[in-house]
């Protein structure tokens, strides 16, 4: 494909309410939390990324971390800004480039409104975005999976990231049928800290309910290669005491289960919306599960079971969207379904 500015730099970006992936010459150059560092008395960034997670609950007075999007869109566009221009200035200096006019296709959830959209568009070209495209994050996931989006094929994607759950019938280039609901890995999180604080009146901060739903999350409460319990280290709720709590898969299975319906039951809606010709492709072809979400175990048995249609889980769920904004950012001018 011929390049229009041959100076211009390209970078896809996946800007995830959990991690922010870069790619730059069909390289990941940044995979990273998204998250900044603010000294409150500069207003300047002290740190992006890993370097602002280790800091994470751990600040003096001064300094503040921010997630600076929640649910998948952006909650503080001052900190939004700051952290995309801290990740691309980290992205340029890896790659030893620096370039502050760049091209960026950016990810973007499919329920975005008018003024979310704008959110993400006005901070890329801030962080030094010149020509910046906007990419609906389940047509992303689908270009990343490697399916034909603009065949004349209904394919389904179910993408669970950190902040919501995106679901697309995708046909001829063009989202079909969509719902995007703001429940996902967040959600999982917090059920399990609410758990834990519940059941064994331990505090556990969110990089600790993170850990044990990556050793011991699962959406079934009967595996068949069943992880080993995670032991979980907290101050009673009660005493400030240290304690050592077991926690099982089965236990967490049963405190996540409320939001795992929610996210059962979206599907189920987004296939009603679906036009039966489509629905009939989609029954042949499976349904695709992307996202960290999809790392979830037992998710696609259970989907399956209960729905009646294979789910897949995709090659590299995590890198699903960031993949497929690289695929969108080397064909720029032969796909139409990007927004400028």
């Amino acid at each position: 494909m011929g390049r229009l500015f041959s100076f211009t730099k390209e970078i896809a970006i996946d800007l995830g309410t959990a991690n922010t992936i870069i790619i730059h010459n069909d390289k990941i150059v940044i995979d990273e939390p998204s998250i900044v560092a603010i000294d409150l008395r500069t207003g300047k960034p002290v740190a992006v990324g890993e370097e602002a997670q280790r800091m994470y609950g751990k600040e003096p007075e001064n300094i503040r971390t921010i997630r600076p999007l929640r649910q998948g869109v952006i909650a503080d566009f001052n900190a939004a800004e700051m952290m995309i221009r801290g990740l691309v200035h980290k992205a340029s200096s890896k790659s030893r480039w620096f370039n502050p006019s760049m091209r960026m296709v950016v990810g973007i959830p499919s329920g975005s409104t008018e003024v979310e959209i704008r959110a993400v568009r006005d901070s890329s070209e801030h962080a030094g975005g010149r020509d910046v495209y906007l990419l609906y994050e389940p047509m992303a996931a689908a270009l990343g999976i490697g399916l034909d989006v603009v065949a004349p094929e209904g394919n389904m994607v179910v993408d669970i990231g950190g902040g919501t759950t995106e679901i697309a019938v995708i046909s001829l280039g063009g989202i079909v049928s969509n719902k995007s609901i703001q429940v996902a890995g967040d959600d999982l999180t917090n059920d399990i800290r609410e758990h834990m604080h519940r059941v064994h009146n331990v505090r556990v901060g969110e990089r600790t309910a993170e850990l044990i739903k990556i050793n011991v999350g699962s959406a079934l409460t009967d595996l068949e290669n069943p992880p080993a319990d995670y032991i979980v280290h907290g101050p009673n709720v009660m005493t400030s005491l240290p304690m050592e709590v077991p926690v099982s898969y089965q236990e967490i299975s049963h405190c996540i289960e409320n939001t795992i319906s929610k996210i059962e039951k979206a599907v189920l809606e987004a296939l009603a919306q679906t036009p039966p010709e489509l629905y009939a492709d989609v029954v042949k072809n499976g349904i695709y599960l992307a996202g960290g979400g999809a790392l979830l175990r037992g998710l696609d048995k259970r989907l399956t079971d209960k729905i009646g249609i294979q789910f897949h889980i995709a090659e590299d769920p995590l890198l699903a969207v960031a993949k497929g904004t690289g695929v969108a950012l080397r064909n720029i001018n032969n796909f139409s379904f990007l927004i400028r």
